[in-house]
């Protein structure tokens, strides 16, 4: 295989050896161009795992760590990001109160701050619920996000964010009030129009005139990694397969490329995106 001209950075992929493709996406991601990815902590019942605590979560964590070792094996340099996935508050709410499984949650997002800090992964995930929630559980899940935030401001680091479509204004309001810069907090599946820094699926429509303008965003497969689930979101080829696609278009060039994949990843998550 070819050296590539230049990096290609997933912003946020699973893999998943234990129900889904494991090793051979992360190739298939390599063959098509790619070179690094963040990848992203599953939720925990992914791995049934059902945390009644915190410390809970390090199976998970440690898990992702593991395979994140299994995928550099292939040459992908692979950053870790940690975290509670928010639609947690509804699967613990269902065995304990809603505040009670809110605790959870911070303090699982307290054992992956953990993590951070000995070096082990790049950035915290957090959010809120995607899906038509009670109030109680929205402002339990916002709880829970603002702690995450406190988090990445204390780790000094990215923190992603799953959360409803949209530009989510008020989550940079959140940021700023937890000293947290907006630029490092990443819309995960975001839209150009998020005061958040946008991590856009590989195949959005605005990626071109968003290179043309230089504005600052990131690519991501969000390739999920479930048998159940083949191909979803989108595959684990799609950020360098569009990415090169684009290129011989015309509708980006390598210039573009290096600041996309590498420049504005190095801004973002305080890490150094090299060939």
């Amino acid at each position: 295989m070819k050296s590539p001209r230049f990096p290609v950075t997933d912003d946020h992929i699973h893999i998943d050896p234990l129900n889904g493709r494991g090793i051979e996406a992360a190739k298939d991601f390599l063959r098509a161009g790619g070179t690094h990815i963040f990848l992203v902590s599953k939720p925990s019942w992914s791995f049934q795992v059902h945390p009644s605590r915190g410390a809970d979560y390090a199976a998970v964590f440690e898990e992702t760590i593991s395979v994140a070792r299994l995928i550099e094996s292939t040459g992908v340099i692979v950053f870790p990001v940690l975290g509670v996935h928010p639609a947690e508050i509804s699967r613990l709410s269902e065995r304990m109160s809603l505040s009670e499984a809110a605790e959870v949650m911070k303090a699982g997002i307290d054992c992956a701050a953990g993590y951070i800090h000995e070096g082990r992964a790049v950035a915290l995930k957090s959010g809120r619920p995607h899906y038509e929630v009670s109030p109680d559980v929205w402002t339990a899940s916002n709880d829970v996000l603002a702690h995450a935030l406190e988090c990445a401001a204390g780790c000094g680091c990215a923190l992603q964010v799953h959360a409803e479509s949209g530009p989510c204004a008020d989550i940079a309001e959140m940021a700023r009030n937890a000293h947290v810069p907006v630029e490092r907090v990443v819309k995960h599946y975001g839209s150009p129009d998020t005061p958040l820094h946008p991590s856009l699926i590989a195949k959005h429509e605005s990626i071109p005139q968003l290179a043309r303008e230089r504005r600052a965003f990131t690519m991501e497969s969000d390739f999920m990694d479930e048998n159940a689930r083949p191909g979803a979101v989108t595959g684990p080829k799609s950020v360098p397969r569009y990415t090169h696609q684009l290129i011989r278009q015309g509708l980006i060039t390598e210039e573009d490329c290096f600041r996309i994949h590498a420049e504005t990843i190095g801004k973002v998550y305080g890490v150094t995106i090299t060939l």
